[in-house]
């Protein structure tokens, strides 16, 4: 059964519309959300709280209505919001025991299960301190241990990198992979970085301007390409330009070459020519695609495009072969 079922999803505001007969189901796992700031990804998130009312069509997270049954949803689901939103005078300690008060558990368990959270998110020795006095990503993790205090199926996390240094982000990101490999606890993550997405997810939904573009597993994004990477110690160059003169297309990348596979035969032009240069062959591989390499062209999956406006890839993301360039 999906966690999140939607169909015909329509949110409207005077001039805009948020969401467009958004129509789509989510199964368990950790799933990312992606799309440029107005997409409607946290108009989708409200919604799905029973927090906004849509304009039309209907939803259901964890098989309960939205409409009718919002309050228990909110009993079921932790949420993670995208922007500040604690109190400056008080303990990490005290505030995740109050959010958890507010779910529903009695005063010892409240204070046992928001010791174990802090724990788990890396601010145990820091939980009596005030928040005001914490950075951004100790504040971040207060977040995302007040979504996770009442142990629930499923946590909506809404971008919970923003804001973080590059350290801070890999952290953050670990602590979602855990949330779903040790805890089984289903994640909804909202991001605009595609690489996060990749690294992190099982699933990824991408909307824009309302509209569903693509849904569909990160295996089903990355499959193998029709191009090799391969890395000599040195000579790169040198080989490039063999392997162009033989008739291939090569572009480097990093310190490797990008080589479009053209046959069986180009597997014994680059031994061939690795040999005739004597260089050391460090790996020869098929190349992955990246998520950002297909997310303009949801019509072809695996073809190159760029990033729809205002989703950023990762900087030196690579893009396909178009003949070598030294």
């Amino acid at each position: 059964m999906p966690i999140i079922a939607t169909r015909g999803l329509t949110m409207r505001f005077p001039g805009v519309t948020a969401l467009d007969d958004l129509t789509l189901d989510v199964e368990p796992g950790i799933v990312g959300l992606v799309g440029a700031n107005g997409a409607g990804k946290s108009t989708l998130i409200k919604i799905l709280l029973g927090l906004q009312p849509a304009s039309a069509g209907q939803a259901r997270v964890l098989d309960l209505d939205v409409t009718r049954q919002g309050e228990l949803i909110r009993e079921r689901v932790g949420y993670m919001p995208e922007y500040d939103c604690l109190p400056p005078d008080v303990s990490a300690t005290e505030f995740v025991v109050h959010m958890a008060r507010m779910s529903g558990l009695p005063p010892t368990a409240a204070r046992e299960r928001a010791a174990d959270t802090l724990r788990h998110v890396g601010l145990y020795e820091e939980r009596y301190r005030p928040i005001g006095g914490y950075s951004t990503g100790m504040r971040q993790k207060v977040k995302l241990a007040q979504a996770l205090v009442h142990d629930p199926r499923l946590v909506f996390l809404d971008e919970p990198t923003n804001g973080l240094d590059p350290a801070g982000r890999d952290e953050m990101l670990e602590l979602i992979r855990r949330i779903g490999a040790e805890f089984g606890i289903s994640v909804l993550v909202t991001s605009h970085l595609l690489g996060e997405l990749e690294r992190t997810c099982d699933h990824i939904v991408i909307i824009d301007g309302g509209r569903l573009l693509r849904s569909q597993a990160v295996e089903a994004f990355t499959t193998d390409s029709g191009t090799l990477v391969v890395e000599v110690e040195e000579g790169r160059d040198a080989l490039g330009q063999a392997l162009a003169g033989a008739g291939l297309t090569v572009r480097p990348e990093g310190r490797a070459l990008l080589v479009e596979v053209a046959g069986e035969r180009t597997f014994d032009l680059i031994r061939d020519a690795v040999v005739e240069l004597d260089l050391l062959l460090i790996r020869m591989e098929r190349r992955r695609h990246h998520i950002e390499e297909v997310f303009a062209t949801p019509a072809a999956p695996g073809a190159a495009g760029v990033p729809p406006q205002g989703v950023q890839a990762p900087p030196g993301a690579a893009v396909p072969p178009r003949g070598y360039q030294g």
